[in-house]
């Protein structure tokens, strides 16, 4: 066995144990182990594996491997380049503000598809870990909006969109 396969084993078991959730935790506790590697050679491991990084059943961001329950959930949600999140629960409009609460963890990532999108009727998003709030253009089109989000904001029940 190479050194390299040696080391993705290493980290295959690491992430499937523990709930490792960046770069610098992985390199940790790979040198704890007495794995000295510089994080190009993790980012690149990371990438040989398929590891992606995705939500816990607790809500914690954590890097996961193609053999977790939860990382097929994680690739479905990316359909035509973008990025498709379930974590949407609602929108409220106040004058030319609109605040869309998400699941925690998943409104930065949201906010990102909603700013890549470019929909004529935001200006701009400010994300936190659950809530997102979008600036509105004067005389916003509350309809047009609510279209354009549904093609990136799955809508499920119990949703209000």
């Amino acid at each position: 066995m190479t050194a390299r396969q040696s080391r993705l084993d290493i980290i295959k078991d690491i992430i499937s144990d523990k709930e490792i959730g960046s770069q610098e935790e992985l390199l940790s506790v790979l040198a704890e182990l007495g794995h000295k590697l510089t994080q190009a050679t993790l980012s690149r491991d990371l990438k040989l594996l398929k590891v992606v990084k995705g939500n816990s059943p607790q809500g914690k961001s954590i890097y996961m491997l193609p053999t977790n329950q939860y990382y097929q959930r994680v690739r479905e949600h990316h359909v035509a380049g973008t990025a498709v999140r379930n974590g949407f629960m609602s929108i409220r409009y106040t004058g030319n503000l609109a605040v869309i609460k998400t699941r925690p963890g998943y409104a930065s990532g949201l906010a990102l598809d909603i700013d890549n999108a470019h929909f004529a009727e935001v200006i701009g998003t400010i994300a936190g870990d659950d809530t997102i709030m979008l600036a509105l253009e004067e005389g916003y089109d509350r309809n047009i909006l609510e279209a354009n989000l549904r093609t990136i904001v799955p809508v499920y029940p119990g949703s209000r969109l």
